[in-house]
Order: structure tokens, then sequence, then C-alpha cells
């Protein structure tokens, strides 16, 4: 690989304490490393207080292995997983305002259909489609609807899981739950 060849995307998936600062303290840490994030998303989980990380990163198997060990070092990262190399579900969202009066809006729907995308929402000379899928899905489906006019359009940052059974990280996370409460 060549230095000007993209490097690959790598999936992470981190859990972390909910507190506040903790997504400050791992976005400095790539801003420092010089690590580009492509896609980010934070939400709750199941466990009280514990919050998932799923990221991906252009990275290269070296790369990807310091950034693992470099956020173990932050004090409210619990686990962290590289995915990349796993079996997993992984998903995108998208919001797409198209620009179509009632007299194409038959040929929209139609094409909506195609991708398993959905209305959300009519208006007078717009239509949102909500889809959710991979990248190359909801690059198909923009790019279907690009001749239409695209009014406006967002993405949610990638969420991802492994296939089977519950993953080292969730393992990992829920563990260090455990001695925690228990250590308190």
């Amino acid at each position: 690989m060549t230095s000007q060849d993209p490097q690959p995307l790598r999936t992470f998936v981190a859990y972390v304490e909910d507190k506040p600062g903790v997504l400050n303290r791992i976005a400095s840490l790539f801003r420092r490393r010089e690590y580009n994030i492509v896609s980010l998303n934070v939400g709750r989980t199941h466990q009280d207080g514990v919050s998932r990380m799923t990221f991906q990163v252009a990275a290269d198997a070296d790369k990807s292995r310091r950034i693992e060990a470099n956020l173990y070092k932050l004090v409210n990262v619990l686990s962290v997983e590289d995915i990349t190399d796993k079996q997993a579900v992984i998903r995108d969202l998208a919001l797409i305002k198209v620009r179509v009066g009632p007299e194409r809006r038959t040929e929209v729907l139609q094409l909506v259909q195609v991708f398993r995308a959905r209305a959300v929402d009519v208006a007078p000379q717009s239509l949102t489609v909500e889809i959710t899928g991979s990248q190359d899905k909801i690059g198909g489906l923009l790019a279907a609807l690009t001749p239409f006019g695209i009014l406006e359009m967002v993405q949610s940052g990638t969420v991802a899981m492994t296939r089977g059974d519950e993953g080292d990280a969730a393992r990992s996370a829920r563990q260090s739950t455990v001695r925690s409460v228990s250590a308190a």
C-alpha cells in the first residue's frame, strides 16, 4: 500500500461510562493522534450508566491496534473491540427530502419501495424518505433520487453489532460494571 492509497475502514465498538466529558476525551484523543473518524454513533445501552460508541476510522491493522490501546488508556472506557473482521450487522439510517410534486410522486414511491425504504413525510412539493442499510444501499437510493432534486439529507453514524452470542466488548463491559458495583 502506498502512502496515497486510502486506508480501509475499521469498525470499533466501545462501551464507556455514561458520564459528562467522555465523548470529548475520546474525540480529543483522535484529534491528537490524527485519526480520522469517518462515522461516529453514541447511544444508551440496556445497562444503566453505560453508553455504547460505534465508530469507523480509516486505519490499517497496525493503526487499529494503536487506536484500541489508546482508548483503553482513557479512564471511562470499559471495553473496546475492533469488529472489522468479524461477522456483524452494520447499519446506517438516512432521511432524504426529495423535491417532487403530485404528478411524479408515484414514480418516487415506487423507487423507494425497490430499496425497501419508506416515505415518512409528504408535503405538497416534497417527500421525505427514510432508509436503513449499508452505505452502498443508501448511496444507491441517493443516486436514484438525485434527478428529482435532493432538498436535504441527513445520515446517522454507523451502528454495528457482532452476529451470534454476546460480543467481546459487551461481555467485558458487563463484567467491568459488575466488578465496580460489587466493589462499591
